[in-house]
C-alpha cells in the first residue's frame, strides 16, 4: 500500500547559498512550497518526493539577505518562477541517512542531481502524522545558466561555481 504525504508549506524552507554570499532564506510561512512523498508499505526504501517551489511570490515578503547578489537577477524569477524536483530513485543507507537522484529545473533547465536526504522521522502533531527531511545539495551553478556574478564593494566576484541547497521539508499524511 502506498501513502501518499502532502508537503507543509508553513513547516518547511529552503536556504539557497553560494559560498560567500546567502542568496535566500526562503520560509515555508512566506513562500509557495507544492510536494509530496510517495512511501510504499511504510518503507521510505524506495520513496517517491516531489516538491516545487513559487520564488516569485509576490504575497511575500521575501527575505533576501545579500542585497549585491538579487534573487531576480541570479534566477531570472520573473520568467522562471518555479523550482522543481522530481525523484527518480531513493536508496537507504542506514536508518537515517538516504542518497535522493532526481531532476531538479530550474529556469527551465532539467539535469539529474543527487542529493542527501536525511530521514528525521515520523512524529505525531497535534492529531497529525508528519514525516520531516532535510535534503542537501551541492548543484554546479553554470549547469542551469546561473552565470550572474556579483561583485563585492572591492570588486572580487564573490560567487563560487556550486550552490547548495538546503531543504528542511516537513510532510503531512
Amino acid at each position: 500500500m502506498t501513502t501518499t504525504w502532502t508537503i507543509d508549506s508553513t513547516q518547511s524552507d529552503v536556504l539557497i547559498k553560494i559560498r560567500h554570499s546567502i542568496i535566500a532564506y526562503l520560509a515555508g510561512t512566506i513562500n509557495k512550497f507544492k510536494g509530496h512523498i510517495d512511501i510504499q508499505d511504510n518503507e521510505i526504501e524506495d520513496a517517491s518526493i516531489e516538491f516545487s517551489l513559487d520564488v516569485n511570490n509576490t504575497d511575500t515578503k521575501l527575505e533576501q539577505i545579500d542585497s549585491h547578489l538579487k534573487l531576480n537577477d541570479f534566477f531570472d524569477i520573473n520568467e522562471y518562477p518555479i523550482i522543481s524536483f522530481k525523484s527518480t530513485s531513493f536508496q537507504k543507507v542506514n536508518k537515517n541517512i538516504n542518497f535522493l537522484k532526481g531532476n531538479l529545473t530550474i529556469k527551465n533547465i532539467t539535469k539529474v542531481v543527487e542529493l542527501d536526504a536525511e530521514f528525521i522521522g515520523i512524529n505525531a502533531y497535534n492529531g497529525d502524522q508528519k514525516a520531516a527531511f532535510e535534503i542537501t545539495g551541492d548543484i554546479n551553478r553554470k549547469d542551469f545558466g546561473l552565470t550572474s556574478n556579483a561583485f563585492t564593494q572591492t570588486g572580487g566576484i564573490t560567487t563560487g561555481q556550486d550552490i547548495k541547497l538546503i531543504a528542511n521539508l516537513e510532510f503531512t499524511v
